[in-house]
């Protein structure tokens, strides 16, 4: 009885579910259903607790199973973009995948954390998805990073932008690039070219059909991490694909 009391209750926490999975109650027997539940409610709540508890096990499940279904999808443009900026162990036995914007102050908490998580393990490939998606200072400072990329300066870069305080124009990019030993003429031209446009029209398009809906966000193996991680997370996550591959 009170299994089939929890059953009604998650059923009509989901109207459209009660009716799905049994088109034959009337709104009589509806109702017998409804009374009947909040007088069990009475005597015990935990069968609301349960019902919400199922409910939010089964939302989980559905994202789980959705993130999977896109990874698979995506797996090669994902791991194996030849374009993309990859930092750590170029041979790697796990690939970690990054989408990050380098004005978000999210992503500018977890940039040591990553450093630290690459300088721990000399294992770890990481993959960078470049996403402006917070404005035109972003999308700025990405052409940039994404510039220095072609002269070899991805990581020095994306560190000096990440940590400047300051508002990104064109001409402090420049500058910054020639600080760092790079040609900053140069950066200034390829921010402007066909290719990096390309490739931040190949990341956003890949982050929707990843259905990123902030950043960072991560991913590795099968799993799809959001938020700000740290090292030590990422390391057990990390650790866990580790051991599923040795299986």
């Amino acid at each position: 009885m009170k299994a089939f009391l929890r059953a009604a209750c998650f059923a009509l926490c989901l109207p459209g579910l009660a009716h799905a999975a049994d088109p034959g109650f009337t709104p009589a027997q509806r109702q017998e259903i409804v009374k009947i539940l909040r007088e069990a409610l009475k005597t015990d709540p935990t069968i609301l607790r349960d019902a919400v508890m199922a409910m939010q096990l089964s939302d989980q499940q559905a994202k789980t199973d959705e993130s999977q279904k896109a990874i698979a999808a995506n797996k090669q443009t994902l791991f194996n973009n030849p374009a993309d900026p990859v930092v750590g162990n170029p041979k790697g036995d796990v690939t970690l995948v990054e989408f990050y914007d380098p004005r978000c102050p999210y992503c500018k908490k977890v940039l040591p954390e990553i450093a630290a998580l690459l300088e721990k393990d000399q294992k770890l490939r990481l993959v960078y998805k470049d996403v402006p998606v917070l404005g035109p200072d972003s999308n700025l400072e990405v052409k940039a990073i994404l510039a220095a990329a072609r002269q070899g300066g991805y990581a020095k870069m994306q560190h000096a932008v990440m940590t400047d305080p300051g508002k990104p124009t064109e001409l402090s990019l420049r500058d910054l690039a020639t600080h760092l030993g790079l040609d900053g003429d140069r950066l200034v031209r390829d921010m402007n070219g066909a290719d990096v446009a390309a490739q931040i029209k190949a990341n956003l398009t890949l982050a929707r059909a990843m259905k990123v809906t902030g950043t960072p966000t991560f991913v590795v193996a099968d799993t799809v991490i959001p938020g700000a991680v740290d090292a030590a997370d990422l390391t057990d996550i990390i650790g866990e694909v580790r051991k599923q591959k040795a299986n």
